[in-house]
């Protein structure tokens, strides 16, 4: 993506501004994804990045107030985005492209991922992309190398055209099929329940050793939103008031992600 030209649009219209907060909105069906894509042997994205708006201090007035650039190699702790930034910096002083950088959360812009050549996501590119021409719009699409598919439209996970919605995410369908994907499951997570199980009978301190950040197994899934892994995770005995270096809870990790019914599960509410 690094290798991608820049496409210029005004980041802070309305449209932009909506795109963004939709994508902020949104970004929990991308960590979710994340979460299963460190699992597989096989890779199942070509592309998984987000944009982040990075503040500009520049005496030079044409110098914007904040510059968007890419990252990939993502990782996120409910406070924090962090990853590598794959832009040159035009504005921006002290980072540099392939650096590894750490930005609040409040600064995501945009998230995509790419399987099987499906864009999900990439809010602020089809705010782009639907002010375009049709001749603009096909060469940015070709720098790219990707199918956007219409303008006005995104994916968030992988489903059937049905579950596609409206950018904005205004309209009462857009609202009832949110809904709907919130209240579902990642087919791995649906999949993988016996072999969690099984893993937890020979393995118990799954339960308990914590990875080089502090965090429990219990912590990354309420994160990531994966209720039928939690679910086996308690039923072994996970302790669910077990805390981070930062103080959370999982049941909080999971209302910092967006997953109410997640967060109902840890408090013991189902």
């Amino acid at each position: 993506m690094s290798d991608q030209p820049i496409f210029s649009a005004e980041g802070d219209s309305l449209a932009m501004q909506t795109a963004a907060a939709n994508a902020q909105a949104t970004f929990k069906f991308f960590w979710r994804e994340l979460s299963w894509e460190a699992r597989r042997i096989v890779p199942a994205l070509e592309v998984a990045a987000v944009k982040m708006a990075f503040l500009v201090d520049s005496d030079d007035p044409r110098a914007p107030s904040v510059e968007n650039m890419w990252l990939n190699d993502v990782d996120f702790d409910g406070v924090s985005i962090s990853g590598v930034l794959l832009n040159e910096p035009q504005w921006v002083r002290g980072v540099s492209q392939s650096e590894r950088v750490t930005l609040p959360f409040g600064q995501l812009d945009d998230w995509l991922y790419v399987s099987q050549d499906q864009v999900y996501g990439g809010f602020t590119i089809d705010a782009m992309r639907s002010d375009m021409a049709d001749a603009e719009r096909a060469e940015h699409d070709a720098a790219w190398g990707l199918e956007f598919g219409a303008p006005g439209v995104v994916q968030l996970v992988p489903a059937s055209p049905a579950q596609a919605l409206g950018r904005d995410l205004d309209s009462a369908a857009d609202r009832q099929t949110l809904q709907a994907l919130e209240a579902g499951d990642h087919p791995m997570a649906l999949n993988m329940q016996e072999k969690v199980e099984e893993g937890l009978r020979q393995f118990p301190q799954m339960l308990t050793d914590a990875d080089d950040a502090g965090w429990l197994l219990l912590h990354r899934e309420a994160l990531a939103g994966n209720y039928p892994v939690l679910r086996q995770l308690l039923l072994h005995g996970a302790d669910a008031s077990a805390r981070t270096a930062a103080g959370h809870t999982p049941a909080q990790l999971a209302e910092i992600g967006g997953w109410q019914r997640v967060a109902q599960l840890l408090r013991g509410e189902t």
